[in-house]
């Protein structure tokens, strides 16, 4: 399996580099060069298989040489034994047709450990044979930062520097990240929201003065190997509710488009998808983009679902690649456009070509605490804002009553204890395994959201290359 920048002028990469890199030099997004294909059969020779053993098969095509089928196993089985729940992504039933999966029983509570805990262990496989000292940086919304904290705290070769929004966190979002005091984790708070931080990570990247200067990579879903891990969990639920014989929806709160895009390639992989729906909050560049072709952006609007807070989604990149043809000079030319006037245009020809496979709903504050409200009184379960929006989005989307429709459970309701409480009173209570955060001592760097602010702090602290 090779790799290609979706602005086409990096060069091609296999797995392991792709992983390493991050970010590709020419400013674009790595891609496989063409997507493999399963077949009905091996998609259905997936059902009864273990979480470990299904993202072996999954993964295997985008690994290619880069692993073998054992290192492959062993390294998913580190990555996802430290899950608390035996199934891992398990399928919890909300009413009739809606369901819940559940991704949130890694060590951090939400879904971004299900990758980030195999990137940590790509990280130190691919570093052992190489005499390179990487240097991670990464902005976070929220859980993204605790995720890959918790994945390369300690480990050799890596150090990581993890941009977050200053007070646009919740407090254990924040706690989680800062109370782990590893020489290698470094956090910074900036004075600014996520796609301050988001814009600034990329600078470091096409900075070349600065970037030359270390071996430089990312965690967000900016990192392809990170949205790869994320297409497991699709074909995990899909064929547990029938797949391949029947199709399956999923509705999928996002800010960054990366849960979504993995959806995206499971179902260009052959996985009978129906839709994906695109759960925004008031943050709704995604939603306009998709039904009005305005993709612009606009003022962020703080919420109760802050990791959705963004009006920049760096995978959108990803899909707006495969809506230009594949086209790496006109992406180029177009994300050019996006980055000097903040605004870019999808053609209908594009929109139709994306309405094929997703849709979207714009859900409020209002309809989320609902959303809360309901699943604890008609399910008896907590759900946290984000998964709210994505129940929400579930419910306004107009879909054929067979279908089922699986809503991606992204945070634990504990992450956001105030806004669980308002909208259903009932507080959710943290997990004994981290039931002393609060006890635990914080320690992070308050910055300006600037880049030479930034890039001094990483460069008194980084092994050069």
């Amino acid at each position: 399996m090779r790799y290609i920048s979706t602005r086409g002028a990096a060069p091609t990469l296999d797995f392991e580099a792709v992983t390493l890199a991050g970010l590709a030099s020419d400013g674009g997004l790595y891609i496989p060069e063409s997507w493999p294909s399963f077949s009905r059969d091996e998609i259905a020779a997936l059902a009864g298989l273990s979480y470990v053993d299904t993202a072996v098969a999954v993964l295997a095509p985008f690994v290619g040489d880069s692993l073998s089928r054992e290192e492959l196993h062993d390294l998913c089985k580190g990555a996802y034994g430290r899950f608390a729940h035996a199934a891992v992504t398990p399928l919890v039933q909300l009413d009739h047709r809606n369901w819940l999966l559940e991704l949130f029983h890694g060590p951090t509570l939400a879904f971004k450990d299900v990758a980030l805990q195999l990137i940590g262990l790509l990280f130190e496989r691919f570093l052992a044979t190489r005499d390179t000292h990487l240097t991670v940086v990464g902005a976070t919304s929220g859980d993204t930062g605790s995720a890959a904290i918790d994945a390369l705290a300690g480990r050799a070769k890596v150090d990581l520097f993890m941009l977050h929004p200053l007070g646009r966190v919740s407090d254990v979002q924040r706690r989680q990240m800062t109370t782990v005091l590893s020489p290698n984790i470094h956090n910074i708070a900036i004075e600014g929201s996520f796609d301050d931080a988001q814009a600034l990570v990329k600078a470091m990247f096409a900075h070349q003065s600065f970037a030359g200067r270390f071996a430089l990579s990312a965690v967000n879903s900016i990192n392809w190997a990170r949205l790869a891990a994320q297409v497991v969990y699709y074909f995990y639920a899909a064929v547990r509710l029938g797949a391949p014989e029947r199709p399956v929806a999923f509705s999928v709160p996002t800010g960054n488009f990366g849960d979504v895009f993995a959806g995206y390639v499971a179902a260009r992989m052959g996985l009978p998808v129906a839709k994906l729906i695109v759960a925004t909050n008031v943050n709704d560049i995604l939603h306009r983009a998709l039904n009005e072709g305005d993709y612009s952006v606009g003022t962020v609007t703080p919420t109760a679902a802050p990791s959705m807070d963004i009006q920049v989604s760096s995978n959108f990149e990803r899909l707006l690649f495969d809506l230009h043809g594949r086209d790496g000079a006109a992406l180029a030319a177009s994300m050019r456009g996006f980055e000097s006037t903040k605004a870019l245009s999808l053609s209908p020809a594009m929109r139709a070509q994306a309405a094929e496979l997703l849709t979207s709903a714009r859900i409020d504050a209002e309809d989320m605490a609902l959303a809360m409200r309901r699943a604890s009184e008609g399910s008896a379960m907590l759900i946290d804002p984000h998964t709210a929006i994505g129940v929400a989005a579930a419910q306004a989307v107009d879909l054929p009553a067979d279908v089922p429709i699986v809503t991606l459970a992204t945070a634990h309701p504990a992450k956001f204890p105030d806004a669980v409480e308002r909208a259903t009173g009932h507080r959710p209570q943290l997990p004994q395994r981290i039931g002393d955060l609060f006890e635990r001592e914080e320690r992070y760097d308050i910055l300006p959201a600037t880049l030479d602010a930034i890039e001094g702090f990483v460069a008194e602290r980084a092994v050069e290359a």
